[in-house]
Order: C-alpha cells, then structure tokens, then sequence
C-alpha cells in the first residue's frame, strides 16, 4: 500500500493516497446508502467518484491517508463490504476536483442482466504468477478493456476486442468464441471489475477454464518489476494522471477533454488539436453545435481561472461524453 505521509522530493509537500476500490454485494436501497457516503467523503476532504447501484459499489477516491481511512472504514461498514479490497498509488497532486457519489443500474455496465460474479468467476491469478499462465500456448490472453485504453499499453500477446465500451464484449463474445476452441482463457483489465463479470458471463457460456488477473493491471505493475515484466505501456486511469506505469508512476500521457482519450504530449501540436475541443481522435466524431458548447465551456474554464476559482466544467475525472467505462 501507498505511504502516503511521505514528502515528494519535488516540493516537499505530503503525498496523497490515491484507492481504486469495488466490491460486488446486495445493497436493497442504494439510494439510501448516498448521503451518509458522501458527507462522510466531503467531511474528510476525500475527493473522486463513486458508484453505487444493487449490484456493489466502485470507483476511486483520493485524499489524505486519515481521510482515505476514514472513507474506507465507512464503505467497509455497509451491508456485505466487511471484506472490501483496495488498490492504492501516491499522488502529488489532487487528481480530482470535488466528490461524486452516482447511483447507477450497474457499478460496470455490461449490460447483462444474468451475470452475477456473486454466484462465481474466473480463477484468480497473482500478478507473481501471471507470466507463466500468459505464456503457455494453450492460453488465449483477452484484454477486456476499451480501444482506447489498449492503444497505449498492453501485454505480450493478449488478444484486442476492438470494442469502444464494455457493453459491446458479449457480442464480440458470441462472434468470435469459435477462434478459442481447446483453449484456456485469461483475461485481464484496469483493476479487476470487469473482469469479474466477463469471466462468470463466459463460465455462463460454457467456457471450463476462466482466469483473471487478481488485483488487474495496476497490481501487476505496483509488484512486478520491469525487468521481469510482460507488460508494455502505460495502464489508462480514470483521473487527471491519465496514466500509470510501472511503480504506479505517473505515464507520459494528456486527455483530450472532448472525447475523454489519452493523448501524447505531442499530439496536442498537431494542427486538428484544439483544448477541450478535439484531438485526433475525435476531429470529426462531434456536431458543430457539441464543439461550439465545448468552447463555451473553454472560455468559461478561462474566465475562472483568471478569477483563481475552478469552474466545474475543468474537474478532473468528469466525464463530458458519458464514455462507459
């Protein structure tokens, strides 16, 4: 776990801990569970987002290691949470900009509503043993993430769906399951949600031998080293350091804030790139009236920060899009 009351070299401020966190139990009003969880947050200066739906609770959070503690303990005390588990990286800076906690159908959204990872997943593998299941040729490695997240870092070998939300890998499932025949599959994501329901959706289809990267790529690069790694890249995070490598160090790469992609640095040079408009990516996915809205909220992020106020259009880790995780 992160020590988050050491000093960055840098400025020699405290470190924050940053908790990515899901667990799946029964929760039969989760509406009512939302207001206590975020006073709690707010009253500990903790900062992120928050899911909460029937099906569990997930997100990532940031914050002081009192104020983390202080979240955790109270997300451990809801119904069936008493064995939550929780991956955490340091921080320098704030990589949210306030506190969120949404109530939504599915905490990861696959849209089918038979699979239930209570009910059973695939086996788990610990990042110390991972490399010699990916390894064996019996084994198809599948990426459960989206493109984008594939496209700046992978491991060796694992298969790309090619799918732009989660919501689209049983189809891709059912139209490909005949390439995996007489083999085991691993499957391996972010930090372990998705996972769960893409491994109990394919034991549902009859697959007889699932693993998954316990802890998901964020484990594997905080306790495997480089030199003995199999990964190459940077993971894709869902805040303002779009990036980790191994370590959990802060990665290379930008956002484009219109359409929610990483970006390389020299990306934002390129002539079809415009802040908080478009980048490469996304140069002709939006209506003129979606791009002149995101000027507006430019011009408004501008105005605020000459004021030295943040306006909520700026906030790290808000999603303009409603790209699925």
């Amino acid at each position: 776990m992160a020590c988050a009351g050491a000093l960055s070299p840098l400025n020699a401020s405290p470190m924050l801990t940053v908790a990515a966190l899901y667990h799946f139990t029964r929760f039969n009003d989760p509406a009512a569970l939302r207001g206590p969880l975020l006073a709690r947050a707010e009253k500990s200066g903790v900062q992120g987002s928050l899911l909460l739906a029937q099906e569990g609770i997930n997100g990532t959070i940031a914050g002081t290691r009192e104020g983390i503690d202080a979240v955790l303990a109270h997300i451990r005390a809801l119904p069936g949470c008493a064995g939550l588990e929780w991956k955490e990286s340091p921080a320098e800076a704030m990589p949210f900009g306030r506190m969120k906690v949404r109530l939504k159908r599915e905490i990861v959204t696959m849209g089918q509503p038979d699979v239930d990872p209570r009910a059973g997943t695939g086996h788990y593998v610990a990042p110390q043993d991972w490399n010699d299941l990916i390894s064996a040729p019996d084994v198809a490695v599948i990426d459960t993430r989206n493109d984008y997240e594939v496209a700046i870092g992978s491991f060796d070998g694992a298969i790309d769906p090619g799918t732009r939300s989660f919501r689209e890998f049983p189809d891709w499932w059912q139209a490909n399951r005949h390439r995996f025949d007489n083999k085991r599959i691993a499957m391996f994501c972010t930090g372990g949600i998705r996972c769960e329901k893409s491994t109990n959706y394919l034991i549902s289809q009859g697959v007889e031998e699932v693993y998954h990267l316990k802890g998901g790529i964020l484990k594997y690069l905080e306790e495997v080293p480089p030199e003995k790694s199999l990964w190459h890249g940077a993971c894709f995070v869902f805040d303002q350091r779009v990036s980790v490598e191994h370590g959990l160090r802060p990665g290379p790469h930008v956002m484009c804030h219109a359409c929610r992609r990483p970006l390389w640095p020299q990306d934002t040079q390129r002539p079809d790139f415009e802040h908080g408009v478009q980048c490469r990516h996304c140069v002709d996915e939006f209506t003129p009236e979606r791009r002149a809205a995101f000027r507006e909220r430019q011009r408004q992020i501008a105005l605020a920060e000459a004021r030295g106020a943040r306006h909520l259009g700026a906030q790290p880790g808000s999603d303009a899009t409603g790209r699925d995780a």
